[in-house]
Formats: structure tokens, sequence, C-alpha cells
């Protein structure tokens, strides 16, 4: 098998087991796919999903900090939108290298998440922007960027879940 066809399969596996981590409601395990000093991105439904979050609004602009921050909050009970917890199913499609710098591997993908709760399913999709860093056999987040291809988030639709 050639070099950059088990790259691609090797990146692929690890895109899904952090899918599998998420609904499997593994959040702790999951925050630890991210380095030190990382980024979670969702920009707004409208404008440049590449605008700087300091110039422009974010739904989701977190540091590692914050990203920790969330994992707990979402844990606790007291999160009210997710308790009961949402059933959810993610969906990775079209994975590719889009290119590597310093042995940083930009990645793309496309998602599709659905979430079930309270007797309703909503359905996002977009696609996901990552910069990998080598981390022995495997890698670890550096940035993710979640850029959702929807119009709107439905009425009353909820990012309480991670996409």
């Amino acid at each position: 098998m050639n070099s950059a066809l088990e790259t691609r399969l090797r990146v692929e596996e690890f895109l899904i087991r952090e899918a599998a981590l998420l609904d499997d409601w593994r959040l702790e395990e999951w925050g630890q796919l991210f380095t030190e000093d990382c980024r979670y991105l969702v920009p707004n439904l409208t404008g440049d999903p590449y605008e700087s979050p300091a110039r422009t609004l974010y739904m989701i602009a977190d540091d590692s900090h914050h990203l920790a921050e969330r994992i707990k909050r979402l844990g606790k009970t007291t999160a009210h939108s997710e308790h009961p917890r949402s059933k959810t199913l993610r969906l990775v499609s079209n994975v590719r290298i889009l290119g590597e710098e310093n042995s940083h591997l930009k990645v793309g993908s496309g998602f599709t998440t659905y979430r079930s709760s309270q007797g309703r399913t909503d359905t996002y999709f977009g696609k996901h922007e990552y910069i990998l860093v080598p981390a022995g056999d495997t890698w670890l987040i550096e940035e993710k960027r979640t850029i959702l291809k929807m119009e709107a988030l439905r009425p009353h639709g909820r990012l309480s879940i991670i996409v």
C-alpha cells in the first residue's frame, strides 16, 4: 500500500474514533484528542467561515480551557439541554488530506450528525477541517473547524451537543 493511501486510511480511522467517542458520550476521552493549545471553532451560518473569531461572531470559539469547561458542563445533570442525554449518530465521509506542513496534516471531511432528544430528531451536516499533529502512531487535534452547511438551525435548534 502506498504511503499517501495508508496515511489517509489512518486519518479516517482517527476521525471515525473521534465520532464514536462523541456518540458514546465519552467526552473526557474525546477531550484528550486535542493539544494543549487547541482551537475548536464553529462559525456562524452566514459570512466567511474563515474570518477570525476576534472579528466576527462564532457559535463556538473554544481554546483548550473553554473546551475542557464545555466537557465538564455537558457531563453534569444541570446541563438541562442534555439531560437526559441526546442520542446521536455521527457519519464521517469524504476524508481528504488537504496538505502537510512541518509534519502537521490539514484534513477535511464531510459529516452528518443525527441528534434525537425528547421525541425530536435534528440533522446537522457540513464539513470538518482539522489540523492534526503527530503523537506517536496517531494524531492530536490542534484545530478543528466545523462548518455547518445549513441555512438555519431549525426552530429551537440546539448546539449543546458538540457537532
